[in-house]
């Protein structure tokens, strides 16, 4: 296809198709970082959990409840 076979674009439409442009970058780039502070905090909570695991074996072991 040639480009006589399309209509030219309206400064109005070109408007039209860079705002609708422009709203989809900024939800893809705001979900990427929703998601990626997302993985952040639930890496650091599974860090917690570990390390106030391990500490409550180590306090239970000095105690003498696990042998």
């Amino acid at each position: 296809m040639n480009d006589s076979n399309f209509a030219p674009l309206t400064d109005e439409q070109i408007e039209r198709i860079a705002e609708r442009a422009a709203e989809k970058a900024v939800t893809k780039l705001t979900d990427h970082v929703y998601r990626e502070v997302g993985k952040s905090i639930v890496q650091k909570f599974i860090y917690i959990v570990g390390v106030t695991a391990v500490a409550f074996f180590l306090w239970a072991q000095s105690k003498g409840l696990i042998k």
